[in-house]
């Protein structure tokens, strides 16, 4: 093992820790509250990320020991099942692209009790910042995972000026440096990008949290299990059926 392999571990556990402490102290009941409220009410966490940060939209939605009544809206559902051609994926652009968030919403199943859960590290893109405009004219509370060193470095995209931050009701901060990158590895160079991982954590510490508070009211939390195992398709099945067409499940 590098020297660089262990303090790479080393940033990671810092920064988990972090959160760790914080969510111990209460620093995600207001997420939590939300989210419970939105689930007992018959909502979907509606799950939002682009780029890298879609990663946390799969660690929220359609998982094994994740909550069913979620749903992940991915930038490329203007393609699969929206009027435009696969061309435009390619690059930033569509990231960087406010008009995309109103089609985009369109095709989403999005019911009045839905919450919405949007990561972005920088949280300044177009499409990021849209969809949490759109999210709150429509009345619904938003949840942010972002990178407040990162976010308060950089200048917004979206032509409103705001950044992530300023449009959510509840921010999360993923504890990632400006630029994500946490080691140097020869001058300018750096590497070991850390706001995958620590939002991956936050997500699971949410859903736990969630699971948790359904249950100590007596109800059973509707959660996946692994396909994988005997009876793992009809039991997830059984509790899908429950959110006809309002929660979607593509590869």
């Amino acid at each position: 093992m590098t020297r660089l392999y262990d303090d790479f571990r080393q940033e990671a556990a810092t920064r988990i820790d972090a959160l760790t402490a914080e969510a111990d102290a209460g620093a995600l009941d207001p997420a939590i509250d939300i989210l419970v409220e939105a689930v007992t009410a018959g909502g979907v966490l509606q799950a939002f990320g682009t780029g890298h940060s879609e990663a946390f939209a799969m660690e929220i939605a359609g998982r094994a020991g994740g909550l069913i009544p979620t749903n992940r809206i991915a930038l490329r559902d203007v393609v699969l099942r929206g009027s435009r051609t696969a061309d435009i994926l390619g690059g930033s652009g569509l990231e960087r692209d406010p008009s995309v968030v109103d089609e985009l919403f369109e095709l989403s199943p999005v019911g009045e009790n839905d919450v919405f859960l949007i990561a972005s590290n920088s949280g300044v893109n177009g499409s990021i910042v849209g969809m949490a405009l759109k999210a709150k004219e429509t009345g619904h509370k938003v949840i942010a995972v972002t990178s407040l060193e990162h976010t308060n470095a950089v200048e917004p995209k979206h032509p409103s000026g705001l950044r992530l931050r300023d449009v959510a009701d509840v921010v999360i901060d993923n504890k990632a440096p400006y630029g994500d990158a946490t080691l140097e590895v020869s001058g300018d160079v750096k590497v070991g990008a850390i706001s995958s991982i620590t939002a991956a954590f936050i997500a699971q510490l949410l859903t736990i949290a969630v699971a948790e508070r359904l249950a100590q009211t007596g109800a059973t939390p509707p959660v996946y299990i692994s396909a994988n195992i005997p009876g793992g398709d009809e039991h997830n099945q059984a509790l899908e059926d429950l959110y006809r067409d309002r929660i979607t499940r593509t590869a």
